[in-house]
């Protein structure tokens, strides 16, 4: 796979060629005496990316690979990082690595935007374990083994950047990142056909890729700037159920799944495997203390557990049945109750 040539960064300021005005100081933040432009943002509501099934063609689109963690943000300011979910949780105490290593870019101040992942023995990010090292669903564990892909910046040394265009921050990502190999590396952007990279990607059993338009600032929410192409079909749903196994006592059969529809519960089908014995014994611990007369979703059946939807079960699948259950589900894990914002939507 072929690396994108890069191009020179524009300025950050783009009015250089105006006439001088003079204009109202603004005053400095007191937090930051040395930034006099925009004061660093307590949090910037994540760019996501809209699902589509075939990658975009044409020179305005960048490609890079599609990672499997947590999405994360690094504020980086003097003598201070904040580390932050997607969903606005502080889990600075969750990835030690990338702390320490945001710290060797101060004095510095940044807002890096990426994807926690870890790797497994063939180098592929691998959800799993970076659950495990982060003690699993609950889990309170440092995950020291985590790297941050950084694939945007969006605030640098006084400069708010989500105003510019992907193109040139993705440039000044670079000049920031360079060659790093330690706890924050840069996401690859590769100049290759987008069609036999996500071939590629499918090939080295990698969850698939992303576009981005390069013409485009960084806009909050799901806008269609960013588009995310999948090798096979992978997101998050709430659990509202079980089916008992026939043949484990004291296990579950099947998981009994449920997506949102503005602030109602939907069921999407269930799912039966992928987890172990040992995992299905301690699915039924779990959710036999979530049991209630009051499901968020009426099912008709034998045998059938219905519980309170506080559990978030991450499923992949192959697709979407005509009537709208997942098709070939398999479980793959727990997400942390930090990732209800990851919970799939019709």
């Amino acid at each position: 796979m072929t690396k994108r040539p890069r191009k020179p960064a524009a300025p950050l300021l783009h009015e250089q060629d105006l006439p001088l005005k003079s204009g109202r100081v603004r005053k400095r933040d007191p937090k930051q005496p040395e930034l006099p432009f925009d004061p660093m943002p307590e949090r910037v509501e994540p760019c996501l990316a809209k699902l589509v099934s075939k990658p975009p063609h044409g020179d305005e689109w960048s490609y890079e690979l599609k990672w499997d963690g947590y999405r994360l943000t690094v504020h980086i300011e003097p003598g201070r990082v904040r580390i932050l979910t997607r969903g606005g949780h502080d889990w600075t105490h969750r990835f030690p690595s990338i702390e320490e290593e945001a710290r060797r870019f101060s004095p510095s101040t940044m807002i890096l935007d990426g994807e926690a992942v870890v790797f497994n023995e063939r180098g592929i990010p691998d959800f799993g374990m970076l659950q495990n090292s982060l003690g699993g669903r609950g889990g309170k564990l440092p995950s020291r083994n985590s790297v941050l892909l950084a694939f945007d910046l969006l605030y640098l040394d006084g400069h708010d950047l989500t105003r510019m265009e992907y193109s040139d921050r993705r440039n000044l990502l670079e000049d920031v990142l360079g060659e790093k190999t330690g706890a924050i590396r840069l996401s690859e952007e590769f100049d290759e056909d987008p069609d036999e990279l996500l071939r590629h990607a499918c090939a080295h059993e990698l969850e698939g890729i992303i576009a981005k338009h390069r013409d485009r600032p960084y806009r909050s929410g799901r806008t269609g700037d960013w588009l995310k192409i999948k090798c096979v079909q992978r997101d998050t749903f709430a659990i509202i159920g079980y089916e008992p196994s026939k043949a484990v006592p004291g296990a579950i059969g099947s998981l009994l799944l449920a997506a949102l529809k503005g602030p109602d519960y939907v069921y999407v089908g269930s799912v039966g495997t992928g987890f172990s014995q040992d995992q299905a014994r301690s699915l039924k611990k779990q959710l036999d203390k979530l049991k209630t007369s009051v499901p968020p979703v009426r099912l008709s059946g034998k045998n059938l557990v219905l519980t309170a939807p506080s559990l978030l079960a991450e499923v992949e699948y192959r697709a979407w049945t005509h009537t709208r259950t997942l098709r070939h589900p398999s479980f793959k894990g727990l997400r942390e109750v930090a990732d209800w914002v990851e919970v799939y939507s019709l």
